[in-house]
């Protein structure tokens, strides 16, 4: 509802008053209720660049909502064709049933050829998933006056008395996460403290970042250390960088299944040899002289769709697609395929999770909210992503093996 201390002007009267330049888009809400700022921000922008928006005001997520947790000047809502791939059986520690996928996304015949994977990772018994680590990081850098002083900065943080007044100080503002490790990477007279901790549930990047600001607090009474910044970049968030390859950030998650010989005949059209071969050649020695950081086919699209229907970050798709796909022919002549992916940074609670569509996606998924053991449900969910990504592994390179990936996006109109 509009504000007590604010005047009140009719519809015509605000939208004429934004255009001006009067009263700034943000401010919109502080004179009308929350579904009617987004009607008149959409009518002043029109008004303002001549266009005429005739879709995005269609939509049924709760306005009220996602103004408080999730956007700033909203005007609307963007609609994504949602698809269905599966079902996918998963023999996962936290996610052991079968699964049909959301998968969110605009690009055509990426949900048949996951559906296709599926296909064959379910008719061979199922992917096995396991999660190898769990910690979100934040990493501040700091300058001191030399690398003496560097040195004794270092030295007083791996104290493990140090570690236990830091792990006290984050835990005294969350109630679920917990600081796991403290590691010091030196440059000259630049140090950066690599923060890890266990989120549970939540994706955990904003709880990390509160629970680092206060042990900085900490670091600057007793060391008398003070931060250049709070995210120094080594943790590292949203781009492509090898520490998060090589030490993991999120959930680090592998998932393999070895495919008969006659299924990859039956289902992919080709043979484990070709499969071996399209990998070893494409994912493994055309990554490695492209210089690229993710030894994979398309792990993007898979992890982006997912991410897109499930309400997690998209930015994070940038972690998701270093993932590494191995394939080779074993000693019965079936084909063992495997997917690891170092960085899968997902959460069930927090961000996006509460939007009414996506929330759907991670209902059907059966990880929606907080699990009954805190942090389950965000494994489960990166045990599916693991699995998933091995379908569209699996499918995309059976394609390039019976060159057939021109032939699928021709015939489905693409």
């Amino acid at each position: 509802m509009a504000s007590n201390t604010e005047p009140t002007f009719n519809e015509e009267e605000l939208i004429e008053k934004v255009v001006s330049g009067e009263i700034p888009l943000r401010k919109i809400d502080a004179y009308t209720d929350k579904d009617t700022a987004i009607r008149l921000r959409k009518c002043a922008i029109e008004k303002m660049e001549g266009v005429q928006f005739e879709h995005i005001q269609n939509y049924t997520i709760d306005a009220e909502s996602v103004t408080k947790r999730n956007i700033e000047n909203m005007i609307g809502a963007i609609q994504i064709p949602l698809g269905i791939a599966g079902a996918i059986k998963v023999n996962g520690e936290y996610a052991n049933d079968e699964f049909m996928l959301p998968l969110a996304t605009t690009e055509g015949a990426l949900v048949a050829s996951t559906n296709r994977g599926c296909s064959a990772i379910t008719a061979s018994g199922g992917a096995n998933v396991r999660i190898f680590q769990d910690q979100m990081t934040r990493a501040p850098v700091f300058k001191m006056d030399n690398v003496a002083h560097a040195r004794k900065f270092v030295d007083w943080v791996r104290k493990p008395e140090t570690f236990e007044q830091m792990k006290e100080k984050a835990g005294g503002t969350t109630r679920f996460g917990e600081l796991l490790s403290v590691d010091p990477f030196v440059t000259g007279n630049t140090v950066f403290l690599r923060f890890a901790y266990d989120t549970k549930d939540a994706m955990g990047m904003n709880m990390v970042t509160i629970a680092t600001d206060a042990i900085l607090n900490l670091i600057s009474d007793e060391f008398g250390a003070y931060p250049i910044s709070l995210s120094g970049n080594m943790c590292t968030d949203k781009k492509p960088a090898a520490i998060n390859n090589i030490l993991g950030r999120g959930k680090t998650v592998a998932a393999d299944v070895t495919i008969p010989k006659e299924l990859v005949k039956k289902k992919l059209k080709t043979t484990p040899e070709m499969m071996e071969e399209v990998n070893y050649r494409k994912n493994l020695l055309g990554s490695a002289r492209a210089g690229a950081l993710g030894f994979n086919a398309h792990a993007a699209n898979i992890v982006a769709a997912l991410y897109i229907a499930c309400g997690q970050d998209a930015a994070h798709v940038v972690e998701g697609s270093t993932a590494i796909t191995t394939m080779e022919v074993n000693e019965y002549g079936d084909l063992y395929c495997a997917v690891t992916m170092p960085s899968v940074q997902v959460g069930t609670v927090g961000g996006g999770t509460s939007i009414g569509t996506q929330r759907d996606c991670l209902n059907l998924l059966g990880v929606a909210g907080a699990g009954k053991v805190p942090g389950e449900n965000s494994k489960k969910l990166a045990e599916i992503v693991a699995a998933a990504v091995l379908a569209g592994e699996i499918s995309l390179i059976g394609a390039q093996a019976a060159g057939h990936l021109a032939r699928a996006h021709a015939e489905l109109g693409r």
